[in-house]
This record gives structure tokens, sequence and C-alpha cells, in this order.
């Protein structure tokens, strides 16, 4: 018997479909404490949580038996895969489940919004009869900007088509192809902003998307438009949306998502009357709940019956004990992924090649693949990445994949190099060293010799004395320490590169500093 742990609780019918079951034995919480998680956790084969669980590195250290985390919905913050992973224990999350009613939810918000409909609901009930105080507008006719094209965001465009709209996207990894035939016209970020009545946003909170919508992007925004954002907290300057709304920029806004959760009850977004807010019901249907749990109840199923790892997040579809052999290949190859995802120019790639050499190209290279698409597609996208899907998502942005290999391998064992073909072309090349450590030892025409994980920082500068000398101070100066420093050159065209391992990340001003450096040609951060 499969003892299956339910920690959050689940919808009667995931509950019934797992109880069918004859292998499973189940345990139902409908909020467990974590004493009583950490008491009967080594006994427990598979974890089934929704988002109030953490499953961090602490709780992992007590696990014995575990094989399977389940997240019940498609969120994975409160799930450490790094330490699943470390201990040998697959991660999947119910990507499919909350589709239709987070785009059901966007498009709730916005008819509140234009037509006034909490305003005039708590002024009705304080025994006014304002009618034409609240005299709102109509969708019809209107100009929605999406910013992400993902699943969701795909959904709320079907139905604001439906309503009459007109459909703008951002999406630097759809095609303009992909988007015609939804009807949707491709525009640039700043585009979007300019000619939307309605902004709404649905991309992951990365990086790169914290303060997506800051102070210069809301100035960019339509006098009188409304923002929607049910994505993720934090992708709004929550401070310059207040200012915007206030000063009459932004004619409103609806949040359904905060930088902090629960929303502080001293919140400026909740004492204006034009802020819309609600507390993270995207999700929150019964239909969804619903779905997401016989979702669940059918992944669980197939990985006790037939080992099969769908919608996994962290291990392709393989056995396990295939995974053993590959994981050191699987991590490299999703590293150079990931990699090169952040050190190219996103737009107009139309071309990603996988070669592999020596040893490795007998194996299982299309599970080795899969892991480069997923390293490449998760630091970009919102639509959850995973090797059920990657292939897909890669094609629907236009992008084609090729893949070649030769046994024969000059310099090391297994090699993997991963070009890209676009608006620029960019080669990167990886192997193993020792038993497990990926090492990235080609970028481009340059050789280097480094260590791909952490904060890291990839820098291009004219071969010339004092450059490496001044970044090393300026890093010093601002309080950032280098783990490793790696340098490879190019004597014909007088340039070099370095990539720099740091144990903290680099702020947008140090940013600025070092690219200002004399000498130096161009400056990313990355994180691995």
């Amino acid at each position: 018997m499969i003892k299956v742990l339910i920690a959050d609780g689940l919808a009667a019918e995931g509950i019934t479909k797992l109880k069918a079951s004859k292998q499973v034995e189940l345990m139902e919480y409908a909020a467990i404490e974590r004493d009583k998680l950490f008491e009967i956790l080594p006994m427990i084969d598979i974890l089934i949580v929704r988002s109030r669980t953490q499953v961090d590195r602490e709780l992992m250290e007590r696990v014995k038996n575990l094989k399977l985390v389940v997240r019940a919905g498609i969120g994975l913050d409160n799930i450490d895969i790094e330490a699943a992973t470390a201990h040998g224990v697959v991660v999947m999350n119910a990507p499919t489940g909350n589709i239709v009613t987070t785009a059901e939810h966007t498009l709730a918000m916005m008819f509140t919004i234009s037509r006034h409909i909490a305003e005039a609901d708590a002024s009705l009930k304080t025994g006014k009869w304002e009618k034409k105080k609240f005299q709102g507008n109509e969708l019809r006719g209107k100009t929605l900007g999406l910013v992400g094209l993902g699943n969701i965001g795909k959904a709320v465009a079907e139905r604001a088509l439906a309503l009459g709209m007109r459909v703008l996207g951002f999406d630097p990894y759809i095609s303009e192809e992909t988007a015609a035939k939804q009807n949707i016209r491709l525009v640039g970020f700043e585009n979007l902003l300019q000619q939307s009545d309605y902004v709404s946003l649905h991309v992951p909170l990365t990086a790169d998307t914290k303060h997506l919508i800051d102070r210069a992007a809301l100035k960019k925004m339509r006098k009188g438009a409304y923002l929607i954002n049910c994505a993720r907290g934090g992708i709004v300057d929550e401070e310059a949306l207040v200012e915007s709304i206030d000063t009459g920029h932004l004619s409103g806004c609806a949040l359904d998502v905060f930088e902090k959760e629960p929303l502080p009850l001293d919140s400026p977004l909740l004492k204006r009357s034009n802020i819309v807010t609600t507390p993270h019901l995207g999700a929150s249907t019964d239909e969804a709940q619903i779905q997401v749990g016989l979702e669940v109840a059918e992944q669980v199923i197939q990985f006790i019956q037939e080992g099969v790892l769908k919608n996994a997040v962290n291990v392709p579809n393989i056995t396990l004990e295939q995974l053993g052999v590959l994981k050191p290949y699987l991590s490299l190859c999703e590293r150079l992924g990931s990699f090169v995802a952040q050190i190219a120019h996103p737009n107009h790639i139309r071309r990603l090649k996988v070669h592999y050499e020596g040893a490795i190209s007998s194996s299982h290279r299309e599970i080795l693949t899969l892991s480069v698409l997923k390293g490449f597609l998760t630091p970009l996208l919102s639509t959850p990445v995973n090797f059920v899907n990657a292939r897909n998502l890669m094609k629907e942005r236009g992008i084609r994949i090729e893949e070649s290999s030769d046994d024969q391998c000059a310099d090391y064992a297994s090699l993997v190099e991963i070009t890209l073909e676009g608006a620029e072309t960019l080669t990167c090349s990886g192997t193993i060293f020792g038993k497990e450590e990926s090492r990235i030892v080609s970028i481009d025409h340059f050789s280097i010799d480094a260590v791909p994980e952490g904060y890291l920082l990839f820098t291009k500068n004219v071969d010339q004395p004092g450059v490496i000398g001044s970044m090393g101070t300026l890093l010093g100066t601002r309080g950032i320490n280098i783990a490793r420093m790696h340098l490879g050159r190019d004597k014909e065209k007088s340039q070099a590169i370095a990539l720099i391992n740091v144990d903290s990340k680099a702020d947008s001003e140090t940013l600025e500093l070092l690219r200002k450096t004399k000498g130096m040609l161009s400056v990313k951060q990355i994180k691995l």
C-alpha cells in the first residue's frame, strides 16, 4: 500500500477518486499542524498540499519514504523545489485547473471597475440612491492590453474578444503568427501601455518582472486607463500605483494579488474607492477546486500504477532509476538553457539547436533536450513549464528546435552545446567535471571554465589593462563579494569576457555603474 497524506484538504471528488484505488492508503487533514506533519511524515510516500503547508528544507530533511509532493494548484511558492530534488522527491503541480476561473475573475474585475459595482453596492447599503454618480463605461469597443500570453492570458483574450474588445498582447516569446491566429495584435510593451484602455497582467514574478509596472510604466499608460492584476503580487509597484490613482492619471485599478499577503489593514490600497481589491480569489471557485482535486488524484494514481510523471516540475518523464544516472546532465542542460535565455535578446528567436558529443550523445537525448527547453522557458513565462509542455510552448512561440549528436568529443568525455539563432546568434557549451559538477566551458568563441550556479554577472569588455580591477573594486565598494571569477579572451578581436559568481544580487544602480566602467561593452545579471 502507498501511504498518501492530504495536508490541506482537497475537493471531495478528488478524495473519492483516490479512495477508489486499491493501492492507496489515504490520510486526510483539512489543515494539518506542522508538528503533527513532522510526526507522521517518515511513513508517508506521497504528500498532497495546497498553499498553506510549507514544504521547505526543514521538512525535506525529515523524509524517509517520500517519493512525490503534489501541489493542488498552479503556484509552487511554498515548495522548496531544490530541496525536494536534492532528496530525490518528485514535485508536481496541477496547472490547468485554474485557467478558466482566473480568466473569469480578471473579466469580473474589469466589469467591476468599469461599472463602479463595488462603490455602488456600498453606497446603496448606506441608504443612498446615487445613480448618476456611478454611471460607467462599456467594455465593448475598448482596447485590452495583455502583458503575457500564456494559458490564462489567452483565455482572457478569447473572452474579451467575445465582448467586442480589441486585444493587444505583449509577449517576447510568442510569434506574431501565433498571436494573429487568436486575433491578438502583438505590440511592444510601451506601445501596449500607450494604446490600451485596460492593461491586464499575466506574467510570473521574476527578477525581470519585479515592479514591471513602476512609475515610468504607469506614466506611459493612457490617461484614464485601468490596470488589472490577477497574476502575482510584486509585479506592480504599489506605492507608484497609488500615486498614479491619486493624481488622476489612472481612472482605477483592480488587484487580486499584493506584495504582502494578507494585505495589511493600513494599506492605502484599501482607502481608495476606485481601487478594487479581492483576497487572492483568482482560483477560488467550486468548479476550479473540483477540477484541481480530480487532476491531482489522476496524477497520483498514474504515478503509483504506471510510474508516469505528469506535470512534474523538477524531473522529466522517466523512471526514478534512470533519473539517478542522468541527474547531473539534466541539471547541466537546464542550467545551460536558463543561462542562454537570460543573456540572449529574447526577441525574434527563430531556432534553438542542441548538440551532444561524446558518451552523453547516446543517452536519452530527448529527455536532455526537454531539460534544456525547461531551463530556457522557465525564467521567461508565466505559464508553468514542465517536461510535458515545453515543446508545445516553444512551437507556440515559433521557435524551431534542432537536435544533433556526435559520439566523438575531442576535449571532454561528454559535451552539450546550445545555439540560439535570431536577431543575434549565441552559442554556449557545458560539461560535467567529476561525478556531478556542472561547468560552462565556452560562450561563443570564448573559452571559459565557469560554475553555473547562484547569482552571476556576465560581462564583455575591451581587452585592456584595468577593466577587471575596476570592476572588482566597484563590486567591493558596493558590498558585493566575488566568490569566483572566470575569464575568457579573444586576442584577435581584443575582447574579453568574465563570468563572476557573487554572493548576493547586484542592484540596478550597481549594474549601471558597471556598464559605465571604462572599457565595458555589456553587463548582464543571471540567476541560476
